[in-house]
Order: C-alpha cells, then sequence, then structure tokens
C-alpha cells in the first residue's frame, strides 16, 4: 500500500513568531497583500498585530474583511473581487478556520479561474494551478487550516457544507504565534480546542491511518489532554501547547482524512450554523462510544494518554469505555454543550440532516461503516 504525505512548505512557531512575515514576503518577491480577515479581529485589534507590523516594513497591502463564520459561495466571490481590485499578488489570511479557508478558495479560483462556480471544488477537484501563494495567521487553537489540504464551503442554496481536498491550496508559509490566540474568549477556546481534539482522534482511527500520522495523532492527543483546560482559562502556556497540537494534529489528519464525526458536524452547521468546534465537541464522546468495537487498541493509547489510571491494565471493553468517558469529562470542563437540543437542532429535521451526513466527503473515512436509519438514531440519541 502506498501512504502520500503532503505538508506545506514553512513554518514558525512560538510567541512572536509573526515578526518572520517580514523575511518571507521579502525573500519571495511579493509586492502587495491582500489581508483576509474578520470584522471582529480588526474591532478587537488582533489583526493590527500583523499590520502594524506590515506598517513598519513599509509592506503594501488592502484588507477584506468581509469573512464571516461559516464562509459560503458569496464570501468567496467577494473576496476574489477584492483581490483583483487591490491588485495584490499574495494573500495574507488571518484568523481562524473561516478566513484562512475562503483565502484558500480565493487562492485557487484566481489561480484556476474555470472554478468560479466555486462548487466544483468539491471533493479532489484536480485543479491544475497551485493557488496565490498564501501566508497564514491562525487565531484560533483547533483547525489547523494552516497546514491542512483541506477546506470547507458553505452553499447556502442548498443548505450544505461542502469539503474541498486540493494539496494546491496549502498555505506557502504559516505563523503559528500564541500571541494572536490570547484574545479568544473562553467559548471559543474550547470549542477550537475540542475541534483539534477531534482532529487528532478521528485521524487517529480512520480508515486510512498509518504509523506516520499515528505518531502525529497521539502526540497531539496528549497535548490537548494537558493542556486544554488550562488554555480556556487563558494561560499563555496552554495556548502555546495548544497551537502546537492543533498544527500536529493537521499534519496527520489532512493525509488520512477524519470520520463520521466530522461528516454529522458539517450539516449541523450548514443547517443551523453552528459553530463547527461545538458541533464536533457535542458529538465526539457519543460517537467515539458507537466506533468503539472498531478501533482495536487504538483507544487504550487513547486513554494512557489522556490520563487515565491502569489503561495499560484495564480490559479492552474497559479501558474504551474509559477513554470515551475522559474526552466527555474534558468537554464538559470546558463548558461544551453536552445536547444537540441545546445548539437548535430540531428532530423534525434530522432525516433531512442524516442525508447530507451519510453523503459527506469525511464519513467514509470512519471507521465504522455507516447507514442512513444509524445516523439518524445517533443524532436523537444525542439531542
Amino acid at each position: 500500500m502506498v501512504n502520500r504525505m503532503i505538508l506545506n512548505e514553512t513554518s514558525y512557531f512560538g510567541k512572536g513568531a509573526i515578526q518572520s512575515i517580514p523575511v518571507e514576503v521579502k525573500k519571495r518577491g511579493f509586492k502587495k497583500a491582500l489581508v483576509v480577515t474578520d470584522k471582529g479581529l480588526i474591532k478587537f485589534e488582533v489583526a493590527a498585530k500583523v499590520t502594524k507590523i506590515l506598517d513598519q516594513e513599509n509592506l503594501a497591502y488592502e484588507i477584506f474583511d468581509g469573512i464571516v463564520p461559516n464562509p459560503s459561495i458569496e464570501n468567496v466571490h467577494e473576496g476574489i473581487a477584492a483581490f483583483k481590485k487591490a491588485g495584490a499578488d499574495y494573500i495574507l489570511a488571518i484568523g481562524g478556520g473561516s478566513p484562512i479557508d475562503t483565502a484558500k478558495a480565493i487562492g485557487i479560483i484566481t489561480a484556476n479561474p474555470e472554478h468560479a462556480d466555486v462548487v466544483s471544488l468539491e471533493g479532489e477537484p484536480g485543479t491544475k494551478k497551485p493557488s496565490i501563494p498564501i501566508l497564514a495567521v491562525p487565531t484560533t487553537s483547533g483547525t489547523a487550516a494552516e497546514v491542512t489540504i483541506n477546506y470547507v464551503i458553505t452553499d447556502k442554496a442548498k443548505n450544505r457544507k461542502f469539503v474541498c481536498v486540493d494539496p494546491h491550496d496549502i498555505p506557502a508559509v504559516a505563523f503559528v504565534d500564541s500571541d494572536m490566540m490570547m484574545g479568544m474568549p473562553k467559548g471559543l477556546c474550547a470549542a477550537t480546542g475540542m475541534d483539534a481534539l477531534t482532529h487528532a482522534i478521528e485521524g487517529y482511527i480512520t480508515k486510512g491511518a498509518w504509523e506516520l500520522t499515528d505518531m502525529m495523532h497521539i502526540k497531539a492527543i496528549e497535548i490537548v489532554g494537558r493542556s486544554l483546560r488550562d488554555s480556556v482559562n487563558g494561560d499563555q502556556n496552554g495556548r502555546e501547547e495548544m497551537a502546537l497540537a492543533q498544527y500536529i494534529a493537521g499534519m496527520g489528519f489532512s493525509n488520512v482524512g477524519l470520520g463520521l464525526v466530522h461528516g454529522m458536524a458539517h450539516p449541523l452547521s450548514a443547517w443551523y450554523d453552528v459553530p463547527h468546534g461545538v458541533a464536533c465537541a457535542a458529538q465526539l464522546p457519543t460517537i467515539m462510544d458507537y466506533n468503539k468495537d472498531f478501533t482495536g487498541e487504538k483507544y487504550r493509547d487513547i486513554a494512557r494518554v489522556m490520563g487515565v489510571a491502569d489503561a495499560d491494565t484495564l480490559s479492552l471493553e474497559e479501558v474504551r469505555d474509559a477513554a470515551v468517558a475522559t474526552v466527555r469529562q474534558l468537554g464538559k470542563d470546558v463548558g461544551i454543550p453536552q445536547h444537540l437540543a441545546e445548539l437548535g437542532i430540531k428532530e423534525a429535521d434530522i432525516p433531512a440532516i442524516a442525508k447530507d451526513a451519510l453523503a459527506d466527503v469525511c464519513t467514509g473515512g470512519n471507521p465504522r461503516d455507516t447507514t442512513l436509519e444509524e445516523i439518524i438514531e445517533l443524532y436523537r440519541k444525542m439531542l
């Protein structure tokens, strides 16, 4: 069996990493950036931490701050128009998954205009040219969009989210700076952190998992387990650790895929505008329990690195239950909703939502093959 690994070209880690942005811009001969971000990051002067550096170095840029949570096809078109109007030659994406995902779509379509409809990018589109160069500055500790070949766009007309998987979209440089993440409120920190844990756990047990990605995912699980609570409480070291954990998880799952948690989370965001990290976190323990008999010894590994006592001596059934319970408790400790009804999910919508979940590209990677009826039952169980 042949396993493919694709990683981004260059990354900078640690407090103050964004100070290296001018080095990369000048080295690559870039002339003008389109800064892709959102109004909240402008309002609270998070993006200004980066633009001040550009100003100090007399580096030209224009700002597009129209990014919304769960970015849509229309949002992408607005960004493409802004890129062309600015006369930019690279994109500087500042934010969580939404700005970086939108930046990827803007960059890909600008380089491959035959995909201007956006929807043709779903799945593995086989684009011919690499994206316009993207420099990515994450402001949350969860999505790992700065290191993955994936992005997600919402088709509002059809009430669905679709996943694009394209090696041409990976950012050229990532600046993973915990200073950029200190402004996260507790709820966002918890949701994105649990999203990182979901990436790591699903990547560890997905059908495509293998030794190299297993190494990444189990380490990411270990770091999240020891650091997320501190990160949510605003501890700088905790946020530094979570910034690294989510990146490591991204290196792995980008190459082997995810599973049913993401497959069932995407429709919840499309139908109800539920934040992606919250949708994943609320479902993770229940779907872990659903998958447990199809994971071999891997839940023992998860239990061990998350601090379960006697993980090596418990029976397989016991240790699997312990791993699920530990993940559930972590979610409770950081304030994750425990029932889908809290997110506004309506039982009458479940059959239609379940169809979207079954068709989602992530669902096929789940270690346990599933059916529409089982997905409907899982949604109902989590209400």
